[in-house]
């Protein structure tokens, strides 16, 4: 009985996890490396996430910096108030943003609200939390709310170092690409790549529009939600920004430039522009801080313009050459 063979797909993910694994082993003395490092991982969640109902349903959702203040703020109160553990709260933000995308998505989509009138709703619910968190004093308010501070805690999930919150988004990370995987090979992954190219002929073949949309939905509102929980306690505080429409803005732009449905797309996205803008933020100090916006927004247009189905179409029709080649020299 011959042993099961490893192709070489497995063999070049299991390369890339021990990359990424091992990378920051190599700047532990360098923390402006090391948080680098971990805005990348969270970046890659946060757009891997966004693409189960951004790439794969079409949904232009603005929504992200909704669902990543309610883990941080449940995450941040449980722990200040009640000594809960973040290892709890974090589940329990997942859980509280869940609530707040059925909530909200169960009329958006029953009521086929879609396109860009659905961008908009979804944006203006992060300003509308946003400003519901600044008038209620007794969890949020205009000041910042520190966390308890621990030298190294991982009941806390307080450190010294980035290095932790580096590995805790890698393994969150890893668990967001397969849920990606996992969907997009199962029945729901065909409604939503079908709800994403024409919903109304999707919905004439019998595909319940609503009903997938919103399971999406919930799966991407409770991995930001838990993500919250990891980001309050990387900064050490709890305030209104974390309701950021920045946030949901570049979130979709990263899902959006890696390539809409495709699994690795966003985290090809997030590696290359966020390292990029990081970089250029860091070197392009004093009077031309604000220069990196521009060389930003001229890479976007030239991928725009250039790779219109976004950076990782690059891989896939490799991929693709690749397979017909191979079918040709077999016939």
């Amino acid at each position: 009985m011959s042993a099961p063979r490893i192709n070489r797909r497995q063999i070049t993910i299991a390369a890339i996890a021990i990359a990424a694994a091992l990378l920051p082993l190599g700047f532990l003395n360098n923390q402006y490396r090391l948080i680098l490092l971990t805005t990348v991982m969270l970046y890659g969640v946060l757009t891997s996430a966004w693409n189960l109902i951004g790439g794969m349903a079409g949904q232009l959702d603005l929504s992200a910096g909704a669902y990543l203040g309610l883990g941080a703020f449940t995450t941040g109160t449980l722990l200040m108030r009640w000594n809960v553990t973040p290892w709890i709260g974090m589940f329990l933000g997942g859980l509280v943003a869940v609530a707040f995308a059925f909530l909200v998505g169960f009329p958006l989509f029953r009521f086929r609200i879609r396109e860009v009138w659905y961008a908009l709703s979804s944006s203006a619910l992060v300003v509308v939390l946003q400003v519901v968190f600044l008038l209620w004093k007794d969890v949020g308010g205009s000041m910042e709310r520190m966390l308890p501070y621990h030298a190294f805690s991982w009941y806390h999930l307080r450190f010294g170092t980035y290095l932790p919150y580096y590995y805790l988004l890698l393994v969150l990370l890893l668990a967001t690409l397969l849920t990606g995987y996992y969907v997009k090979t199962r029945r729901l992954g065909y409604y939503l790549l079908a709800l994403g190219d024409n919903e109304d002929a999707a919905e004439v073949l019998g595909v319940d529009a609503r009903g997938s949309k919103l399971k999406a939905l919930v799966i991407y509102a409770f991995i930001v939600g838990i993500t919250g929980g990891v980001y309050t306690c990387i900064y050490g505080y709890l305030h209104t920004s974390f309701f950021s429409p920045t946030i949901s803005m570049e979130v979709a732009i990263l899902g959006i430039v890696g390539g809409m449905g495709i699994i690795y797309g966003p985290l090809m996205a997030t590696v290359i522009l966020v390292t990029g803008r990081e970089f250029l933020r860091a070197s392009l100090g004093g009077g031309l801080q604000s220069l990196y916006l521009a060389i930003y927004a001229v890479v976007l247009i030239l991928i725009a313009l250039l790779r219109p189905r976004g950076i990782a179409s690059l891989i896939s029709d490799y991929l693709a050459k690749r397979r017909s080649a191979l079918n040709k020299e077999r016939s």
